[in-house]
């Protein structure tokens, strides 16, 4: 697979990930190399990778504790105490090994100490290799509202190595998943066609499809980095999924949900508001939720959750003026951006959901 590049960062795959890293070791010449991971990749990830780096520099691993909850300034506050400790200059290099928590939670440690240090991403889960580490957006959640600190700073390089894959717990392949699928709708037809049949996807078949995911995502990243305008439609379904997140992570009497399974929800109810406002076929809304309620399932939201729900968009990154701006589709491979959709129609959509 050839590398890809957008501005000054570099994505590799597979086995040139090894050789990326260790002539950017060289070339570089960096003073201290510090490793971010989780208990998880800590155990699982970190020993391979380290086998194959090839450096003479001092080597620090940092641990946090997994899981989205850990996503917040108290961690960083951790891990840049961390980093000061052990002597972190502005030659320094983060490494950050793990899902999308540790390259958004690193990322943003890395661009903020000492005003920036470089950093390489390391993702580990296929949520982060075709969506967290790519793009330079990095930052934490503020209490349980999603992604409100942060900034958009490229790392070194990005290496995706699909062998982590085999770490990973189905319910995360299931989360990563759908953001491929966003890739299909909101940009390429022919992409969305190979996914109509997700139980006979394949490892074997993912390495090409993370690879197209990837350059969906570079291609607008390229022509939109600080999210203008095309940028946006990477946000197709994240409106009101980010808003369920959030609401399911800070309800006690409710399961957390990955990322991945909030969004499918949040393009299922993004379909069906796009079908009444957008003019996107029906019937293909319908063909949507039953592809995506047959492989995710169906999460229990009660019509008395609406209202708290939707009071949760008023936080929505995209929002400006007091305005909450969805992402609709006219039809698959053509988004629509900054559209206002009146209460009504999402309380419909929702019970188009659950019905």
């Amino acid at each position: 697979m050839d590398s890809i590049t957008y501005k000054d960062c570099k994505i590799h795959f597979k086995e040139e990930c090894y050789l990326a890293i260790n002539k950017h070791l060289k070339d570089k010449n960096f003073s201290k190399i510090f490793i971010l991971v989780d208990e998880n990749t800590h155990a699982k990830c970190l020993p391979v990778f380290l086998e194959k780096l090839d450096a003479n520099t001092v080597i620090e691993i940092i641990e946090i504790e997994s899981g989205e909850v850990n996503k917040n300034i108290d961690t960083c506050v951790g891990v840049w105490n961390s980093l000061s400790d052990l002597d972190a200059d502005r030659k320094s290099l983060m490494i950050n090994i793990g899902g999308g928590v540790i390259t958004d939670l690193g990322g943003f440690v890395a661009c903020t100490f000492k005003r920036g240090i470089s950093y390489v991403n390391v993702p580990t889960t296929l949520l982060s290799m075709v969506d967290a580490s790519v793009g330079g957006k990095t930052g934490v959640d503020l209490g349980h509202l999603k992604n409100q600190i942060g900034v958009i700073s490229d790392p070194d390089l990005v290496l995706i190595d699909p062998n982590f894959l085999n770490t990973l717990p189905s319910n995360q392949m299931r989360s990563g998943l759908a953001e491929m699928l966003k890739h299909g709708l909101i940009s390429d037809e022919s992409y969305w066609n190979k996914f109509q049949d997700l139980t006979k996807l394949s490892l074997a078949d993912l390495d090409e499809l993370i690879y197209q995911s990837v350059v969906i995502k570079k291609n607008v990243v390229d022509e939109d980095p600080f999210e203008d305008g095309l940028r946006k439609t990477l946000n197709f379904g994240h409106t009101l999924g980010h808003a369920i997140e959030s609401y399911f992570l800070s309800n006690p009497n409710k399961s957390t949900l990955l990322h991945g399974e909030a969004i499918v929800i949040g393009m299922i109810l993004a379909c069906y508001i796009s079908s009444e406002i957008s003019g996107f076929p029906m019937e293909l809304t319908n063909d949507i939720k039953e592809l995506f309620v047959n492989y995710y399932g169906k999460v229990n939201i009660d019509n008395t959750e609406y209202s708290p729900i939707i009071e949760l968009l008023k936080y929505d990154k995209k929002n400006n003026h007091g305005n909450i701006n969805f992402v609709l589709l006219e039809s698959i491979g053509k988004p629509k951006i900054d559209c206002k959709v009146e209460d009504r129609i999402i309380i419909n959509a929702f019970d188009f959901y659950i019905s």
